[in-house]
């Protein structure tokens, strides 16, 4: 599991004495935001897809960099892009060359 930052453990430490209050001013907030919830974590249906070799690599890498397993990043990434609230960060790792953006050479 990955270890906290300074950050994350500061903000441990606030949970864990109670000094964290809600932001959440109403009933009816809190109403929504627990659906949103319940339909983000309910999965009932199966997908496979088929990918290559590089870019499952490449996305098990990512998620090992965001500590959670590589399946969770993939419906996590397709869940974000399907609500309209996708926005790619840059890795930290390396990323491979895709080939894209290169011009072609005329034959």
């Amino acid at each position: 599991m990955k270890t906290l930052d300074r950050y994350e453990k500061h903000v441990l430490a606030a949970f864990e004495a109670g000094k964290l209050t809600s932001t959440v001013t109403s009933e009816a907030a809190l109403r929504r935001y627990r659906e949103y919830a319940r339909a983000t974590l309910s999965k009932n249906k199966r997908v496979n897809i088929r990918l290559s070799t590089p870019d499952l690599s490449e996305i098990q890498s990512r998620a090992a960099e965001e500590g959670i397993p590589y399946q969770t990043l993939i419906a996590s990434v397709l869940h974000k892009f399907v609500a309209g609230r996708f926005a790619e960060k840059p890795s930290r790792l390396a990323t491979r060359a895709s080939g894209r953006g290169k011009k072609r050479r005329a034959a």
